[in-house]
């Protein structure tokens, strides 16, 4: 199996980040409510955090556990956000905290292994 490559995926994500930021501000605006809207924003917003944080840790060695929890919490978070802003589907809220606990894993994982180098 190919190992995740950080830079790689985070490029990619940070592309799509900015794609649906765009689409957000230019498409959406018109057609979603402020909350729907505000939680399509939210999703573009730790999606880039995501991006920005995998960019940063294909630059080092060492960080193997971290990029993939990073990436997983990106897709959950964001991705069911977007769906939920899109559609309405409400039970959608009960499955975006578990991309966020993704992402706080990530992070810690990438500090630990960081202080550990």
């Amino acid at each position: 199996m190919r190992s995740l490559n950080p830079t790689a995926a985070g490029a990619l994500l940070a592309a799509i980040g900015v794609a649906l930021g765009a689409f957000g501000a230019h498409a959406l605006r018109e057609r979603l409510g402020p909350g729907a809207l505000a939680n399509f924003e939210t999703g573009v917003r730790y999606q880039m955090y995501a991006a920005l944080a995998l960019i940063a840790l294909g630059l080092q060695s060492g960080q193997r556990r971290a990029p993939g929890l990073l990436l997983a919490g990106a897709v959950i978070f964001s991705g069911t956000l977007y769906v939920l802003s899109l559609t309405g589907l409400r039970w959608l809220g009960a499955v975006t905290p578990v991309g966020g606990a993704l992402l706080i894993a990530g992070f810690v994982v990438a500090a630990l292994d960081a202080r550990r180098r």
